[in-house]
Parts: structure tokens; sequence; C-alpha cells
């Protein structure tokens, strides 16, 4: 009896030592993690505040770039993950398989953000002698009467509706895609190549190579049936639906493929009962499937939203925005603003204010439209 309480007694203080945080290193691992993680902390914190300094003009040391501060953050963050996995234990060693993401998502998308925002603040024109100036609220003082801005943020407004047009044939597609027919996995293939294409590709081989006035073959065919000087970029309206067709076609199987992953995964039992019911086959799209589908279709509408939104690929190819700002869209105005004009400075604050538009737009549709498609399901 008493051989047992013993043995139950070193039982339990097996499991309470096993229970127990694995020691946190030795503690010469431990100085020396302690050791690095401040002399990189100080070093990256004095290249900082000596670049930021030499950049604002308040001392004449510095660094000629960002690169020996960029360098510094890279050692800081080792350092980081180093003290975190020697100090921390079991629960460092887990942390340190999560730090490097949080610390590429800080170095990659929080700090330009951030950057950007100071830009925005900026006159800053690369071909100016100047330089980098503080002009505080002029750059949105400008936008607010840019005729050019207002004109391309309209015209992407106006290119969402063709994500309606495509997402209802995309559905065609998906649907006849499901079944069950000879040859379905070709047909597949077929219908996704113009989403294998690059955006540029398909512009200069349908906008320039068949549909331009100068270099196209298309142009020359009508003439030689007696259409004489038939152009498709010359008027608004052309111009406007040839590019929302170009871009319609390598973006529609985008739609379709999630469509279609869709209506596979939905339950057949379902649909065998509605069946043998006698529900037709209207009675089963419109009352089933289509409501099933709803929150696949508005992930895909949402993705195509912010897609247009960045469209540039094939105006910059086809129309470069013209004939008169007809086909121009945001991304292409500050493309031209930031890249071929070099006014960094206002293109960062047209940036700014279009990231701005598009979260507020996508918030806006996934609250009302996803409210009301939670109601259906």
């Amino acid at each position: 009896m008493k051989t047992d309480t013993v043995v139950q007694t070193h039982t339990a203080a097996g499991q309470a030592l096993q229970e127990l945080p694995a020691p946190a290193g030795s503690p010469i691992g431990r100085a020396v993690a302690r050791g690095l993680l401040g002399l990189a902390s100080a070093a990256f914190l004095a290249s900082l505040v000596v670049q930021i300094a030499h950049s604002a003009g308040w001392i004449s040391t510095g660094f000629t770039n960002w690169r020996p501060v960029a360098i510094s953050a890279l050692c800081w963050f080792i350092a980081v993950d180093i003290a975190v996995f020697v100090l921390r234990g079991e629960r460092g060693k887990r942390a340190v398989f999560l730090l490097p993401a949080v610390q590429a998502t800080i170095a990659f998308v929080i700090f330009p953000t951030a950057f950007g925002l100071y830009i925005s603040f900026t006159d800053w024109n690369l071909s100016a002698a100047g330089g980098r100036q503080f002009n505080g609220l002029s750059n949105f003082r400008k936008m607010m009467h840019d005729d050019a801005f207002w004109n391309a943020l309209g015209n992407n407004f106006q290119f969402l509706i063709g994500v309606l047009v495509q997402y209802v044939i995309a559905f065609g597609l998906a649907l006849l895609l499901n079944e069950n027919v000879r040859g379905q996995k070709i047909f597949r293939v077929i219908f996704l190549l113009p989403f294998m294409l690059s955006p540029v590709a398909v512009g200069w081989m349908i906008g320039r190579s068949i549909l331009d006035a100068q270099y196209g073959v298309v142009t020359p065919l009508l003439a030689k049936l007696g259409f004489e000087n038939v152009s498709f970029y010359d008027q608004p309206l052309p111009a406007f639906i040839g590019i929302m067709a170009m871009d319609a076609w390598y973006s529609i199987p985008f739609i379709m493929v999630l469509l279609l992953a869709g209506l596979q995964a939905l339950p057949h039992e379902v649909f065998e009962a509605a069946k043998i019911d006698g529900a037709s086959s209207w009675q089963t799209f419109r009352d089933m499937t289509f409501p099933l589908l709803l929150p696949v279709s508005l992930t895909a509408v949402v993705l195509r939203a912010i897609f247009e939104f960045k469209l540039i690929d094939v105006v910059r190819v086809v129309t470069n925005g013209g004939p008169g700002g007809a086909t121009d869209t945001l991304t292409n105005y500050i493309y031209r603003e930031g890249i071929e004009k070099t006014n960094v400075g206002y293109a960062t604050a047209m940036s700014q204010v279009f990231l701005v538009v598009v979260i507020l737009f996508v918030t806006l549709v996934l609250v009302t439209v996803g409210r009301k498609v939670r109601e259906v399901v």
C-alpha cells in the first residue's frame, strides 16, 4: 500500500514537471540574446534618427540614401526573432513561426502606406532641383479642382457596370460547363485560355493588331468592302465599349472558375429531391442554385470590382485614356502624373484618396449586399 502511494506521488510529480514550461535557454544564451537585441535596437534607432535629421536638413552628416537604415531594420528584425526564440521558451518557438510574417507585413505594407501618406503632403517632383518640400493640403486642394482626376474616377465606376455583365455571362458558362457532356474537360480548358493570357498581350493582339485603324487588319478589310475610314477608337463610346469588351474577354473565365467550383460543391441530394418532387429546371435554378451560390457570387463580384478599379493594362496599350479621356482610368492617370511627369507628391496623394475610395466601396458592398445574402441563404 505504501509502495503504491509512493509510485502515485512520483507519477504525479513527473506529470507536473512535464507540464512546466521548458527553460528558455542557458544563462549565457539569454545574455547573448539580450545583448544582441540591445545592440541591434540601438543601431537601428541611431541610423533612423540620423537619416531623418539629415533628410530634414537639420544636420549635414548622414547617409546618401535610406539603404543603411533598411539593413539595420533587417538586422533588428533578426535580433528580435533570436531573442524571442531564446528568451521565451516554448512560447517563443511557436511565436517565431508567426513573427517573420508580421515583420514582412510591417516592412512591405504598413511602412509603405505610412510613407506614402507622408509623401502625399509634400510637393515632390523628381525633375525639380528643390527636392521634396512639405506643402500641407495643397495636393488635395488641387485634386478637388482637377477635372482629369474626376473624369478618370468616374470612368472607373462606369467600368464597374461591365462587372455585372461579366458575372451574367460567366454564370451561364459555369452552368454549361457543369453539365455532364462529352469533352467537358476540353471545353473548360478552352474557356480558360483568355485568363491565361496577359492583359497587355490581349490589348496588343486584339486592340492594336486587329482593331487599330493604323496597324490593325480589320480597317483595311472593311475598306475593301466599301466601309471607308472606320475607326474604333476615335469616338468616345466605341472606344469605351471596346476597352470594356477586351477587359471582359480575359476576365470572365476568372468569375466562371469561382462559380463552377461553387456549383460542384453544392449537395446533389437536394437537387435530386427537388427533381423527384417535380420542380422544373427554372424553379430549381431560381429557388436553389442561385440562392446557394450567392456567397460565391458576392466574392467573385467583389474581387472583380477591385481588379476593375486597378484597370490600366488594356487602357494604356490600346488608347492610353483617349479619345479625350473617355477611356482613362484613375490608375492610368496616376501613372502618367507620377512616372511620366515625375510629379510623385501629387500622384501619391491621388493614390491615397483612391485607396480610401476602394475601401469604402468594398465595405459598403460587403455590408449591404452581404446582409441580404445571409438573409437569403
